[in-house]
């Protein structure tokens, strides 16, 4: 906060503004200002000494896996050797008969876990094929690293920066089973609107109605200080947060956002985050979840995904083109409204994901862009003017797949965009959901199911294979995984719902 306030140079700080910088003290009040290279450690963690130490990375479906050591077992040679692991236990990876992987710490991701009993640090590891020392091409992380040095040597820019805005639900109760002769699920929180009527000794009556839950002050707001508590945890392990609040789902939905980084910096933190969230709910008797549409008649949640491009400290998505956007940022709308369909394997990576993308619940399902307008598929916002705060806003990911995966889709589209110089869809600026039929067919909507998408991107994806960013390995693997897993197990099986519906014909 003081290196902030007292910069004496305006930086690049701010998703919202992107120059926040400018309300510093020195500008503000006429001070003299000095500036620092020392970090300011004013928060000092845990002062305890590290007894564990764990590695981390990320399985192809974006689900963090770990294994711990005594801090005695490593050394210099951890980082350059790396640590043994079984690749073929790991989803849509190896064969076993292959299964031989190595996971290297990256050093400069060193975090203290603050939900551990015993002082450990928490460290993100690169996948590494041990026989050819290689990089493993279905590692998550390797496809965001590949996708900035894309960035890098295509000459456009510097920088790719992203800004998820995550939202989730805390429940109170979650219960669910599906075996062959029973299915269902039951969930619960004491702000829902559906227990308005239940003896909870006392009932004091502060409900949240459907979709009405943006914003509201206690007592309709009681997960207020678990998500200060999830912020301040945020804080402790090096994320910057900006803001949290209530939002528009009823039985506890919430959001935290963060400020932007780069592309894989941003993915990392953002497997931080959901593991913080969880885990503080956890430590409150609580459940949070990143399912997409957990509660039927409420809203969703979704994963707002903010981007930009960089040139050194030139914004690259300023100009004087519609909503003050550049060439380049129309062009990368363009682009990633194109190949939207294919995106959305990774952006909308599960079943559940299309239940969000329906009428009626402030989920965009048009493919069309606009400044302000939240009902499209991709919106300018307009809070600043200031070519620092240009950027797009993607609002039909969710938060349920791989971010890196996510990030790297996205970015891959919006650079195809930007090297075939493909102009997007006219910009739409009406209500989407107030439309007529006539005007939404000029338009194309996201897939209607996962099962759609997966086949889009089977057809569309050699945008994503420019620079070997993501591979035919990779796409197919992933593909079959979900049809075979996710996809060919959900069409075999009875919902309950179908009970209510067809058990009397």
């Amino acid at each position: 906060m003081a290196h902030v306030l007292l910069e004496p140079k305006t930086k690049l700080n701010d998703s919202l503004t992107y120059d926040i910088t400018a309300w510093s003290l020195p500008y503000a009040y006429g001070l003299k200002a000095a500036a620092t290279r020392e970090t300011l450690n004013t928060v000092p963690y845990k002062a305890k000494k590290i007894e564990f130490v764990d590695l981390r990375f990320c399985d192809l479906l974006g689900t963090w896996q770990h294994t711990t050591f005594p801090v005695s077992e490593i050394d210099a040679g951890t980082f350059k050797d790396g640590m043994g692991f079984d690749g073929s236990s790991i989803r849509g990876w190896k064969d076993i008969n292959n299964s031989d992987m190595l996971i290297m710490p990256d050093p400069t991701t060193a975090k203290v876990d603050p939900f551990t009993a015993y002082p450990t640090l928490a460290m993100m590891c690169d996948v590494v094929d041990p026989l050819t020392g290689e990089r493993y091409d279905l590692d998550p992380r390797y496809v965001a690293t590949k996708a900035e040095d894309y960035l890098k040597k295509s000459g456009v820019g510097d920088t790719a920066f992203f800004g998820p805005e995550l939202e989730f639900f805390i429940f109170d109760d979650i219960r669910y089973e599906s075996t062959p002769n029973t299915a269902f699920y039951s969930l619960d929180s004491v702000e829902a609107e559906w227990n308005m009527g239940e003896d909870e000794v006392p009932n004091t009556g502060h409900k949240i109605r459907y979709k009405e839950g943006y914003f509201p002050l206690s007592p309709q707001d009681t997960y207020n200080d678990i998500r200060s508590e999830m912020v301040s945890t945020m804080q402790q392990c090096g994320l910057t947060v900006e803001c949290h609040h209530h939002e528009v789902g009823g039985p506890g939905q919430a959001e935290i956002d963060l400020r932007f980084a780069p592309l894989k910096q941003m993915a990392d933190d953002t497997l931080w985050y959901k593991y913080i969230v969880k885990n503080v709910a956890k430590s409150h008797g609580k459940s949070a979840t990143f399912m997409p549409k957990p509660v039927y008649a409420d809203n969703g949640s979704g994963m707002h995904v903010h981007q930009s491009i960089w040139k050194g400290s030139k914004p690259l998505f300023a100009g004087n083109k519609y909503a003050g956007l550049s060439d380049m940022a129309l062009h990368y709308i363009g682009g990633v409204l194109k190949h939207a369909r294919a995106i959305c394997a990774f952006s909308n990576s599960t079943i559940n994901s299309y239940k969000r993308l329906v009428p009626g619940y402030e989920a965009p399902i048009v493919l069309a862009h606009s400044a302000r307008n939240r009902s499209a598929a991709i919106r300018i916002p307009m809070y600043s003017q200031s070519p620092k705060a240009k950027r797009i806003e993607t609002r039909f990911p969710d938060p349920s797949g791989n971010c890196y995966l996510i990030f790297a889709a996205l970015f891959m589209a919006g650079m195809d965009g930007i090297k075939n110089k493909i102009k997007p869809t006219p910009e739409l600026e009406k209500d989407i959901y107030t439309l007529s039929e006539k005007e939404l067919s000029k338009y194309p909507n996201v897939p209607a199911s996962l099962a759609e998408s997966l086949e889009a991107l089977k057809k569309d994806h050699k945008f994503l294979l420019e620079g070997n960013v993501f591979t035919e390995e990779l796409i197919q693997g992933y593909i079959d995984y979900k049809m075979d897993e996710e996809v060919t197990p959900w069409r075999t099986r009875p919902n309950p719902y179908e009970f209510v519906l067809y058990y009397g014909v």
